[in-house]
């Protein structure tokens, strides 16, 4: 690949043009590699197999570090290998070691542009003017043509959620591969959907209330309910709700308690405040 137009072996002289002038029209992959370094001979290969495969989305800009030191040290490469990447002449990303294919192009997808990305603004456009079906439309031909796009199919999700099509979200949310299944936007859904489904036949909420007045062991009204708090808002008194199930009949629904707030704290994260909270009482729930 070494004659490759989308590879350039760069140094002190060149940097600033291959890079920084580069980078203004497109994202420049700066790898800080060494001729002695096990990881870069494992690392090398992937992003010019990736550089191939994005035909001039991004370029890969290789520097040995053994010949350019001072580019190194300039750009605080002080392991290796050590990959930047420029856009617009800054640097908006980076990663230390070697790391597999998919994982790179993770990365890569949050800076550089595709045809596809055309359609989905344009997509999302109509769907804020209200034209959801005409913006699902769109993005279904556009997955259609770009299925390598994930941010359409997010936006395609998104929008299904929105509209109310909870069945088919569910459908395709388990469709998804593993990777995009597990992204953090993905899995926020995913748990807007287990309550959404949840109160899908269930009766308002005053219903259950009365329910669980005549009888509290009434488990699928409990947890029906802490489902409409949380569609409703107010999060912490569906957990409360939640970890009540929890103590009161753990084996109901497969432990709907525990599952649902495992959910929740996917939807909110981990650093949230009421993810910690909430986390060590289903903790102190379970022992």
């Amino acid at each position: 690949m070494a004659d490759s137009p989308y590879i350039v072996d760069v140094n002190q002289e060149n940097f600033g043009e291959a890079v920084v002038e580069a980078s203004m029209s497109v994202p420049v992959m700066v790898d800080f590699w060494a001729p002695w370094c096990g990881p870069c001979k494992m690392l090398m290969p992937v992003v010019e197999q990736l550089a191939e495969e994005y035909a001039g989305g991004f370029i890969l800009a290789k520097v040995n570090v053994d010949e350019n030191q001072q580019l190194a040290t300039q750009f605080g490469a002080r392991s290796v290998p050590t990959v930047k990447i420029f856009k617009e002449g800054r640097i908006v990303d980076e990663f230390m070691g070697a790391q597999p294919a998919g994982a790179i192009r993770e990365i890569l997808d949050r800076h550089v542009a595709r045809a596809s990305d055309n359609t989905r603004e344009h997509a999302m456009q109509l769907a804020q003017q209200g034209d959801i079906d005409g913006a699902m439309a769109m993005l279904k031909q556009a997955n259609a043509e770009d299925p390598n796009n994930k941010r359409i199919r997010q936006d395609l999700i998104t929008l299904m959620f929105h509209k109310g099509d909870f069945d088919e979200v569910d459908a395709v949310l388990g469709s998804l591969p593993p990777d995009e299944r597990e992204a953090p936007e993905m899995k926020a859904i995913a748990g807007r959907v287990r309550f959404a489904m949840a109160i899908k036949d269930a009766d308002e909420p005053p219903v259950l209330e009365a329910r669980l007045a005549a009888n509290p062991k009434d488990s699928e009204a409990r947890y029906q309910l802490a489902a409409w708090k949380v569609v409703e808002g107010d999060l912490e008194a569906g957990m409360e709700g939640l970890i009540g199930l929890m103590m009161r009949d753990r084996a109901w629904g497969d432990d709907a308690g525990r599952q649902s707030l495992l959910a929740l704290f996917d939807l909110l994260g981990s650093e949230d405040p009421m993810t910690q909270k909430y986390r060590r009482k289903m903790f102190a729930a379970m022992h």
